[in-house]
């Protein structure tokens, strides 16, 4: 496997053979990156660093000039910037990025129905029954990055296998602006010198568990017994990485996908311990988690409070709300709930606020009366005020001034958008 900067990619010949395949996985270039490429040309071919300026804040992406310096997503800035000094910071812009992903979406869509959204910028495609309309996998996807490209400026890798898992690891090793074909009979060839790690859902704890018994490679799991991956992972974790070192996929590509949970995460600029700014940062946002809930048609069950400390300690608390909402007051008071069940042992870092477990909205039974009437109108007024004037333009009074002793400014806003596994 490559570094994630581009050096050890591997891609296909033109002439490569694509028997057995039919799965497509599309994997956007440096794809924040990229579209702040596009909307400011001067930016191409430098090493460019998606953040806040800030040095507590995180990289949310970086070009493939900043990566050979070994800038890595979710790096604080400041760490990145002594690996790579002459890097240009970007501010992240999220509406940008959207409307980029919206554009390659219907390229793909165009293609075939059959297209499963993993993220903002990669989907799967399953081309097999539009094989008559368009050609074999392989032409098809050579069509798609060359009409990507065309369309929108932006490059793209795409790996084209018999199952996802596979074509997922391909279009990972012809980063970036690759195109590599794994034919049916090649799978057990092609997966099995790969680092044990790579295979789809084996995480950094579960891949030291296997590499502290000998087993590095998916060949090596691939020969490792059963019940020994049983004991060393868990049954349903041994299972999976037995049949994913076999090339054994049989998930289809699903169109119903529905997101898991949305939600935006704060890094302070200090940390903070006053529970009083750490309560208004929770309302802020609430409003914006809310804001996109409505903006995508959803209510929320569940809400998830999540506290990063001084030390880097993580603790995450959630709770089900009693009728899903999409209103920002309702979203603010369960995070505030949670909040106060928490020893703040230490000094916050960042604050985060998630929705999940994501109904559509409308979809419960009414209830007799709205008490969030009054509550809806200000979300309303505030979804107007965005739409025509962008975010922050109209706020709550309540998070407007300093707070008392002071409030620190959140200094990396964060969206995350997650999507199932």
């Amino acid at each position: 496997m490559g570094r994630g900067d581009g050096t050890g990619r591997l891609v296909s010949t033109t002439d490569a053979d694509d028997s057995g395949t039919g799965i497509l996985h599309v994997d956007m270039d440096a794809f924040y990156v990229a579209v702040a490429q596009r909307h400011d040309p001067s930016l191409r071919g430098k090493p460019v660093i998606i953040g806040a300026p800030e040095s507590r804040s995180v990289v949310s992406s970086a070009s493939y000039e900043a990566r050979r310096y070994g800038v890595r997503s979710a790096m604080p800035v400041g760490q990145a910037l002594r690996l790579c000094p002459t890097a240009i910071v970007v501010p992240p812009d999220f509406p940008r990025y959207l409307s980029a992903s919206a554009e390659v979406m219907t390229i793909f869509r165009d293609v075939t129905p059959l297209v499963e959204p993993l993220s903002i910028d990669e989907a799967f495609l399953d081309v097999r029954g539009v094989r008559r309309l368009w050609g074999t996998p392989g032409h098809i996807a050579r069509t798609l990055r060359a009409r990507v490209l065309d369309d929108t400026g932006l490059t793209c890798s795409i790996g084209v296998a018999a199952t996802k898992h596979v074509a997922k690891m391909a279009s990972t090793i012809s980063k970036p602006d690759g195109l590599l074909i794994v034919r049916d009979v090649d799978t057990d060839a092609f997966l099995a010198p790969r680092p044990v790690g790579a295979l789809w859902g084996v995480g950094p704890k579960a891949t030291e568990t296997l590499l502290a018994r000998g087993i590095r490679t998916i060949g090596d799991a691939r020969e490792t017994p059963r019940p020994v991956l049983d004991r060393a992972l868990g049954p349903a974790m041994g299972e999976r990485v037995w049949n994913l070192a076999r090339g054994i996929d049989p998930r289809e590509v699903h169109t119903d996908r529905v997101e898991k949970s949305i939600g935006h995460e704060e890094t302070f600029d200090s940390d903070i311990a006053d529970r009083g700014i750490l309560r208004s940062e929770v309302l802020r946002l609430a409003d914006r988690v809310a804001a996109r809930l409505r903006a995508g048609g959803w209510e929320a069950s569940t809400v998830s409070l999540k506290l990063r400390f001084a030390d880097f300690t993580t603790l995450t608390r959630s709770m089900t709300l009693p009728d899903p909402s999409h209103v920002g007051q309702r979203l603010g008071e369960a995070g505030h709930t949670l909040l106060d069940g928490i020893d703040l042992r230490q000094s916050v870092r960042l604050i985060g606020l998630r929705a999940e477990r994501l109904l559509p909205a409308g979809s419960t039974a009414p209830a007799l009366w709205d008490a969030d009437e009054d509550w809806r109108r200000v979300d309303a007024a505030l979804d107007t005020a965005t739409e025509r004037f962008g975010r922050g333009a109209i706020t709550r009074a309540t998070l407007l001034g300093p707070a008392p002793g002071g409030r620190t400014l959140p200094s990396n806003p964060r969206p995350e958008h997650r999507l199932p596994d």
